[in-house]
């Protein structure tokens, strides 16, 4: 797979999920919900103010070293894949894979690193708007993430979820589809003796 080609993927993955985002955050409020095939796929806006799938990670101190360790890794993963495009023996799933993590891992930096300076805090009754005249609600790296996608499979008499309750993203699709992809289909290359 060309460089080219590979920033191509990655650009189109970024813009599916922050339009996607955008259109959520500005025109839904928090914990809407729509129904999209019967009881068991709904778009659901809530907020994340951690990591992946509504997990929390210590508050503004834990967001703020997340959103670092995030940066660094996206440098590190964007430091690997240009090595390995100037390879002639690397697989195409690998450098797909590993895409698809890149593209997770920026599509969050982004709502956490901008999100909070460019969106007013998204409410129960309005939604939010982009570019408020009052500014933000939040500094650098403390925006929250926005998470839609939300499967309730399974639920119990009592209506509550008992398989699958996180509410997540493309972004945290993309990683955990690069990741799996890469453990189940491209462990082999990960395996041999690298240069």
């Amino acid at each position: 797979m060309k460089k080219r080609n590979l920033i191509i993927f990655l650009v189109l993955l970024l813009l599916v999920d922050q339009i996607v985002k955008i259109l959520v955050k500005t025109n839904m409020t928090l914990d809407q919900y729509i129904p999209i095939f019967g009881k068991w796929f709904y778009i659901r806006f809530i907020e994340n103010p951690g990591a992946a799938f509504g997990f929390e990670f210590g508050g503004n101190y834990g967001k703020l070293f997340l959103s670092v360790f995030r940066i660094v890794a996206v440098g590190f993963i964007i430091w690997y894949l240009n090595r390995l495009t100037r390879r002639a023996d690397v697989p195409k799933g690998v450098l797909i894979g590993l895409g698809l993590i890149l593209a997770g891992a920026l599509g969050n930096i982004i709502d956490s690193a901008f999100y909070g300076l460019i969106f007013n805090e998204s409410g129960f009754t309005t939604a939010a708007s982009l570019f408020p005249a009052e500014g933000g609600y939040a500094g650098f790296l403390h925006g929250k993430v926005v998470d839609m996608l939300y499967f309730p499979i399974i639920k119990n008499a009592a209506g509550q979820t008992l398989f699958f309750s996180p509410v997540f993203n493309f972004a945290d699709a993309y990683i955990s589809v690069g990741v799996i992809y890469l453990l189940l289909f491209q462990r082999k290359f990960f395996g041999a003796k690298q240069e």
